[in-house]
């Protein structure tokens, strides 16, 4: 005889009806109250759950089910991408058969910049949305999986750590599993367990950390800069560098003498100029830069990968490019003698250095002559150059004029440049030496990134500008009160321009005190960044600018490309094969650009922090060998537990510990940025120069450390002894006073 049906039992597609409705997660519990089951209904309803899991209807366990190649409502998702500054991610424990790709939700994060990283995990809220899945982050979960870097070192009892690269960690992490690692090897471990006690598990044996190109790596690894490209935009770029050039739809300019102008090791061309005089007295120029938007379309897998890097990332020892070489490199790289798909920028220029007309075109340009900067310099000197190099220059001299008048930031920010030999070791460091021939690249660049954001604008076209806003009023009261320690005013009423720093400046004649106050100029200034809405460009005295000249190694740029091709009508063919059709904007971009904006600003700052910190662990490197010498420093940062110094003409930050300094104690003083000997009197102030001895050089943290040069007493004679006067700070105990004893509460940073 047939069992009765149970009367009060919802049917399938009432339940599948109910998981997907509910806004908390629904298990077995929830069906039963939702429906009024007692009694026998709920072991009737748990038979029914098992049927429909055994049909393929529903997934998940009793505590929360969701339809078959759905999400649960509240469950465990694992980071996989970032996109636009989003995290993606899919189900942590996808039970799904291998033919259904687990879904991609996009993490909508409650506070802005909370900064989720590829492989973290959390457990969130989800919801399907009209344009796919999203979830709303609730917690983040220990990352069992998050890889750490590090060097395997063991102690006297043979118990085995693993040593920071990172010199914002103090501590190493003991290891649980060497995985076959041995003392002295770089290496990428993992958490053994969920507690910190359980220590770490290595899982990959990367070598010598002090081998060549060892501090790039690990500068990547710390920053998670993307540095593999995937099978699928590597094939792309093969496709895409198989296109056709010729196309009468493009002007061909490969009969002018075009020249690349760039430093001896670039590995990437991205522009080239040209410029002859015209019958006005002004000069006709042109500036040509690789047409990246015909290879990399909109929706692509180049595109994706392209948008997810932001920018290329230059190390001394190798470059991380934005797109696979045989784009970057080869096929967009403006090479001397090679036929180059260009996008050009027309100017007529006047003879006071005033842009006074524009227009742009997609080109075929075959480039003259690749340059190095030093080998231009050199001929514009000693009278070698060609009429191309001399009318380039005559043209430089007006835009120099007109750059002068606009008066933009006159900062001296010297540049490390680290020069490696074959087999990649250090050759040599030293600052970077500015020539003329660097600031005719840049004006000519200048004058073209003003072009093209006035002509989309003048189009009414979106435009992704490059803004850098006035130093906010924090920084300018901060600015402010330091200048009072010197007695030089700053008049906040007035309006504050490039040109009145650049005045305060010019106007001191002591060389140590310009340097300092020049560092508390750039401090005082605002970080640039890229957005769709147009505040200026403060440091370069501009009403609009954009970056235009530069989309082989940032996206920025391919998105202005992109921008020109719709407003001028630039399209191309179509092509043949499964490359996107169109080279202008999309229309995900096109409707919201602050999105990608701040992701690709995001990434610029990645991008900066990590060749920075190589750099310094370059310099540490090539100091390791030198500790223990005495150097000519410059302080660069006082705090109230030391001083940091710099060594003149190399760089690279140490810490001078404020129990080195002497026998007494200090007064540290927030608003002049001096610490103060309270017996002697003695002051020490941003950009004192001093001679220091290398006490330590950490290659793998890049951390410097210098103490004075003998061991008693204050060794150390800063820029002139200036009288102590009794302020609002701290005091802190020198070598002979007792640790930590604070004589004086100040105010709080």
């Amino acid at each position: 005889m047939a069992k009765k049906p149970i009367s009060g039992l919802p049917g399938k597609q009432q339940i599948l009806a109910f998981i997907e409705s509910s806004d908390k997660p629904a298990g077995k519990r929830e069906i039963a109250r939702a429906f009024g089951l007692k009694g026998q209904e709920k072991i009737a309803l748990k038979a029914l759950l098992k049927d429909m899991a055994d049909e393929g209807l529903i997934d998940g366990e009793k505590r929360a089910f969701h339809r078959m190649g759905g999400v649960p409502k509240v469950t465990v998702l694992r980071v996989v991408d970032i996109e636009d500054g989003e995290a993606i991610a899919i189900p942590d424990n996808w039970q799904a058969d291998d033919a259904t790709p687990p879904p991609r939700l996009r993490l909508v994060e409650r506070k802005k910049g909370s900064a989720l990283r590829k492989g973290d995990r959390v457990l969130a809220r989800t919801e399907e949305a009209g344009t796919g899945w999203r979830a709303h982050p609730m917690k983040k979960l220990v990352n069992t999986g998050e890889a750490l870097m590090g060097v395997v070192e063991v102690d006297g009892a043979g118990k085995a750590w693993l040593a920071p690269v990172d010199k914002r960690v103090r501590h190493a992490t003991p290891i649980a599993d060497l995985g076959g690692a041995e003392a002295g090897q770089l290496v990428l471990a993992e958490p053994a367990g969920r507690s910190p006690r359980a220590g770490v598990k290595v899982m990959e044996v990367l070598g010598d950390p002090l081998a060549p190109r060892a501090f790039s790596l690990i500068a990547i690894h710390k920053h998670g800069i993307p540095h593999i490209f995937p099978a699928e935009t590597l094939a792309e770029a093969k496709e895409a560098a198989k296109l056709p050039l010729a196309d009468d739809r493009r002007e061909d300019l490969r009969h002018i003498p075009i020249l690349a102008i760039d430093p001896a090791d670039a590995r990437d061309h991205d522009d080239a100029i040209w410029a002859e005089p015209d019958e006005s007295g002004g000069f006709r120029a042109i500036v040509a830069i690789a047409d990246v938007s015909f290879y990399v379309r909109p929706g692509g897998a180049l595109d994706r990968e392209a948008r997810k890097r932001g920018n290329s990332v230059y190390f001394p020892d190798r470059v991380v490019p934005m797109l696979p070489e045989v784009l970057s490199a080869d096929v967009c790289s403006l090479k001397q003698g090679e036929d180059r798909a260009a996008m050009v920028c027309h100017l007529e220029i006047d003879s006071q250095g005033a842009v006074k007309a524009w227009r742009f075109s997609r080109a075929m340009v075959r480039i003259a002559h690749n340059v190095a900067y030093e080998d231009a310099q050199m001929q514009i000197d000693d009278g070698s150059a060609d009429k191309v190099l001399r009318d380039l220059w005559d043209c430089w001299k007006s835009l120099e004029a007109a750059r002068h008048r606009r008066d933009p930031l006159e900062l001296e920010l010297p540049e490390r440049r680290v020069v490696l030999d074959e087999q990649g070791r250090i050759a040599s460091i030293a600052v970077r030496e500015r020539l003329d021939a660097h600031r005719v690249v840049e004006d000519f660049m200048i004058a073209a990134n003003v072009a093209a954001a006035k002509a989309l604008e003048s189009k009414a076209s979106p435009v992704v500008y490059r803004i850098h806003e006035p130093p906010g009023r924090d920084k300018l009261i901060a600015l402010k009160d330091y200048l009072d320690t010197f007695g030089k005013k700053l008049a906040l009423g007035q309006v504050i321009t490039p040109g009145l720093f650049n005045r305060m400046l010019k106007d001191i004649a002591d060389e140590g005190e310009k340097a300092l106050i020049m560092e508390a100029v750039l401090r005082s200034q605002t970080q640039a960044y890229y957005g769709p809405r147009n505040a200026g460009h403060f440091g370069l005295a501009l009403g609009s600018y954009a970056h235009f000249t530069s989309p082989i190694r940032r996206y920025a740029d391919l998105l202005v490309h992109r921008a020109l091709v719709d407003a001028y009508d630039l399209e191309q063919p179509k092509p043949t094969g499964d490359l996107p059709a169109a080279t202008g904007l999309s229309d995900r971009d096109r409707d919201d650009l602050g999105k990608v904006s701040e992701a690709i600003s995001v990434a610029e700052r990645r991008a900066m922090e990590a060749e920075r910190d190589t750099i310094d662990r370059y310099v540490a490197a090539w100091l390791s060998s030198r500790v223990g010498e005495v150097f000519e420093t410059r302080i660069t940062g006082i705090q109230r537990f030391g001083l940091f110094a710099t060594i003149v003409g190399l760089g690279g930050d140490g810490l001078v510990p404020i129990s080195t300094l002497g026998a007494e104690r200090f007064f540290h003083d927030e608003a002049s940025r001096t610490l103060t000997g309270e017996r002697s009197g003695t002051v020490f102030a941003m950009g004192d120069r001093l001679k220091l001895r290398l006490a330590e050089a950490n290659p793998l943290t890049g951390a410097l450390k210098f103490e004075p040069p003998a061991t008693q007493g204050s060794s150390i004679e800063p820029r002139g002894a200036r009288p102590a006067e009794r302020k609002k700070g701290k005091y802190m105990a020198g070598k002979r006073g007792r640790p930590g004893n604070i004589r004086h509460q100040g105010r709080r940073k």
